[in-house]
């Protein structure tokens, strides 16, 4: 279109614009910005001719100009810039924090000839002196820790606590002026909210992120290593979020950037169903390692199983609501021994 014609229907649509705005004494919206266009269109084909009303409705539809303003366009991009933008924010706030475990434990094979497991994990720091917080079983009968930190550093790390109940252990590196993760409150998050898990994922990509939300809280389930070792783990949040082996220990964060998770376990028969411990229960270990110079849980020592209508109708049991006391199996004691309740007395 030639340069004298589009100054001209620039003039005629900023006129129509103001004296639209005028009459309403108000801004025009986008719509009614799109209804002036065609109106334009309108008495430009009956003045010019169908040739020129053409060529306008290309020109306008070609630069989106109506007033000066792209309409569609800025409707587009606020959309787009709203549902992205906190979790590329808090994924930038939380992945200096996140570190990649690697562990090497001695063992025996099937002919008596001694090899080295390898295995892999993921954690985030606590303190800017290289305390980090991980899973225990990430760092379980491991001889050797390396700890790399997401600036691509190597470093020796040192089991220093590990959860008598729950799957914590903290691990700690030589290193100052680390970037600390901001825990956030696990009891406050609800089934829906959007979170991302950051990880080592199968131990070989170094902070991957995945999107999902809070499927459920308070979920049982038992966990297994995949070696025969099998432990129950309670209250656990589900989220949608892909977990994949070698995630376990790393952060679940809100779309705040803050830690409400640690990513500890995936069910193998389910789809993109994965297990985070609430980062609450982390906090007490975290706070009493501090205070006490290890992981103090107080406990009853008692071995039970929560009775509901289900557990009793398949045991012959008449009661539904309590606690049954059992040992794990025929072997398995119900009290532990030293523990305060054998103490008490049976």
């Amino acid at each position: 279109m030639p340069e004298e014609k589009e100054d001209l229907i620039d003039e005629i649509v900023d006129g129509i614009g103001e004296t639209v705005k005028l009459s309403q004494k108000s801004p025009v919206n986008p719509r009614k910005k799109v209804i002036i266009a065609f109106v334009v269109f309108l008495l430009i084909g009956g003045i010019g001719g169908a040739g020129f009303s053409t060529a306008l409705m290309v020109y306008l539809l070609k630069t989106g100009r109506i007033n000066g303003e792209k309409v569609t366009n800025n409707i587009t991009e606020k959309v787009t810039l709203d549902e992205g933008s906190g979790v590329i924010d808090a994924v930038k706030k939380v992945s200096p924090s996140v570190v990649s475990i690697s562990t090497a434990t001695k063992a025996v094979d099937f002919f008596g000839r001694a090899t080295e497991q390898k295995g892999g994990g993921t954690g985030f720091v606590v303190t800017n002196d290289g305390l980090i917080l991980t899973n225990k079983h990430v760092v379980a009968g491991a001889g050797k820790l390396t700890v790399v930190t997401a600036d691509g550093k190597d470093y020796e790390g040192k089991t220093v606590a590990t959860d008598p109940l729950f799957d914590f252990a903290l691990v700690k590196i030589e290193a100052k002026g680390l970037t600390v993760a901001e825990l956030g409150d696990s009891d406050a998050l609800e089934m829906g909210q959007r979170v991302v898990a950051i990880g080592n994922a199968l131990g070989e990509y170094q902070n991957s992120v995945t999107v999902g939300v809070i499927s459920a809280r308070s979920r049982a389930i038992t966990a297994s290593d995949g070696f025969g070792s099998a432990s129950r783990l309670e209250g656990l949040l589900q989220t949608d979020a892909p977990i994949n082996p070698g995630n376990s220990g790393g952060p679940l964060i809100n779309v705040k950037g803050q830690v409400i998770g640690i990513n500890t376990a995936v069910d193998a028969q389910g789809n993109s169903i994965g297990f985070a411990i609430p980062i609450n229960s982390g906090k007490v270990a975290l706070n009493s390692y501090l205070k006490n110079g290890r992981i103090v849980r107080s406990f009853m020592g008692v071995r039970y199983v929560n009775i509901t209508k289900e557990f009793a109708a398949l045991n012959n049991i008449d009661v539904t609501s309590g606690a049954l006391i059992v040992g794990e199996g025929k072997n398995s004691l119900a009290i532990s021994i030293g523990s305060p309740a054998d103490k008490a007395g049976r």
